[in-house]
């Protein structure tokens, strides 16, 4: 049994698990927004589709990312520990678990709607295709913020089989908050990075510059908080949740600076996932109680 528990530890720790915390609350807000309007109705059956899609495609987004970057990440001090170059876990296990997760995800669209499923492979190649893009170009961070950014258009698509501007308004805060707080995480291997030909911001500007870069991206995301508040009409606790989400994006700025990384994970980690939580209740709080 202990063997087992180590086992699940270790693919949990593969697929960095608790990073769901991220696009999760988004998906649960896409849902929300659909299953609040007069047209259609909560569906429990339906929900746990949703989350299974997420949980699904994050597993086989993951789970690519270390079997792709196995080799990089073994000449990285800072990953080298990782559970691939470690050895906790094979190549050959990695890979099998990613094709079982990107099997059960188009399983698990196939039984939501005809539009999910045929959606699905364009999710699948832009979730995958992530891990390939620091090869070539630094905008790799907003090919990840545009992965995580199908979360709530997907699951407003899965209650209504439909487009809508309010979900993709959240999608487009999604994938600029995520592309910087991704630029954040890069700033650890800048040096790395430019040592073996890898691209990222703060490998390509220097920290100093990436950092600017983060704060105007980040104004953009306010932006889009606020359109998004304005065009769903949002009441009071969508607003209070809007500015906890604001103030939770300049604390990151505020604690990372080009000569000190040494609270980037606080920023990377801790900071954006009880922003994205508490940013979800609040607008889901909202639209329940409308």
């Amino acid at each position: 049994m202990s063997s087992l528990f180590k086992t699940i530890k270790n693919y949990l720790s593969l697929v960095k698990f608790s990073h769901t915390v991220f696009a999760m609350p988004f998906a649960l807000i896409g849902f929300s927004l659909a299953v609040s309007s007069a047209e259609y109705h909560f569906s429990l059956k339906l929900l746990l589709l949703v989350i299974l899609c997420m949980v699904f495609a994050r597993n086989s987004a993951m789970g690519f990312n270390r079997v792709a970057d196995r080799r990089i990440d073994a000449l990285n001090p800072r990953t080298s520990n990782r559970d691939i170059p470690s050895g906790k876990i094979s190549t050959f296990s990695a890979s099998a678990f990613v094709a079982a997760n990107v099997i059960l995800f188009i399983v698990a669209t196939a039984f939501i709607n005809r539009l999910t499923l045929c959606l699905s492979p364009v999710a699948l190649i832009i979730i995958l295709g992530y891990s390939l893009t620091k090869r070539f170009t630094s905008l790799c961070h907003f090919i990840l913020g545009l992965g995580l950014s199908l979360a709530p258009i997907g699951a407003y698509i899965s209650v209504t089989g439909k487009f809508n501007l309010v979900p993709v308004i959240y999608s487009l805060l999604v994938l600029t908050w995520s592309g910087v707080f991704d630029i954040i995480y890069a700033l650890q291997d800048d040096d790395f990075d430019r040592a073996n030909n890898l691209h990222s911001v703060p490998s390509s500007t220097g920290r100093k510059r990436a950092l600017t870069i983060s704060g105007l991206v980040h104004f953009i995301t306010f932006l889009l908080v606020i359109a998004a508040g304005v065009e769903g009409h949002a009441g009071y606790l969508f607003w209070v949740g809007a500015l906890i989400f604001t103030a939770m994006l300049v604390y990151q700025h505020l604690i990372v600076k080009p000569d000190d990384l040494s609270r980037v994970n606080l920023a990377f980690g801790t900071t954006n996932g009880i922003a994205s939580v508490v940013f979800a209740i609040f607008v889901i709080s909202d639209l329940v109680i409308r």
